[in-house]
């Protein structure tokens, strides 16, 4: 059975279908071919379409189009996953995150201010708050490819196409333009100066 909070706030398309214990908070919008699993919650202000969600996921104000959630997903606040996205079992996609036409391997951790753009992502990895993919170079869209239990850093750009191999680590601040092999340790940002007593010229 599906329990709604308030039904009369929410639009619910007709091929949308539901698994047990689905619950509903008001202003949720849910059309096209969309399959909402078992003990699902779905809170305030979601707009979904031609999309599945597994079990036992929660999603928060949130745009989700065409689109795969597989179980124990928590998305949202204010997430957007674009089309051919695939998000597996037990990943967290937080708030200001846009994910497009990527797949994200169980139990990674993309917890806010990020884009994940045509890529492939494995599993248990943190990608870090500020991470861009940056796959279009003005003329094409290329991709990026993550390995398993990788460490991307907060602030940092990843320039398609590269692939990132298992349990590399990305320090924060890097731009990474070339490969990674499998356990390398990368850094990549300008010296620091610190020049003395010379902020006042700024402040007068």
């Amino acid at each position: 059975m599906t329990k709604f909070l308030n039904k009369n706030s929410c639009f619910i398309g007709k091929n949308v279908k539901f698994g047990k214990h689905v619950t509903i908070y008001e202003n949720n919008h849910i059309d096209g071919d969309c399959y909402i699993d078992d003990d699902t919650v779905l809170l305030p202000n979601n707009f979904i379409t031609n999309s599945s969600i597994g079990k036992n996921c929660k999603v928060h104000a949130s745009v989700i189009e065409d689109s795969k959630l597989n179980d124990n997903v928590s998305i949202g606040p204010f997430a957007r996953l674009r089309p051919g996205s695939e998000i597996k079992d037990g990943c967290k996609i937080g708030n200001f995150v846009e994910i497009k036409n990527s797949c994200v391997g169980e139990g990674c951790k993309i917890s806010h201010l990020a884009y994940v753009g045509d890529s492939d992502i494995g599993q248990n990895c943190n990608i870090g708050c500020g991470v861009i993919f940056a796959n279009y170079n003005g003329k094409e869209k290329n991709k990026c490819k993550v390995g398993s239990h990788v460490f991307i850093g907060s602030n940092c750009n990843i320039i398609a196409p590269v692939t990132i191999d298992d349990d590399s680590f990305i320090c924060a601040g890097t731009t990474v333009t070339e490969n990674v092999a499998k356990e390398d340790f990368v850094i990549g940002r300008a010296k620091q100066e610190n020049k003395p007593h010379r902020a006042k010229r700024y402040w007068n």
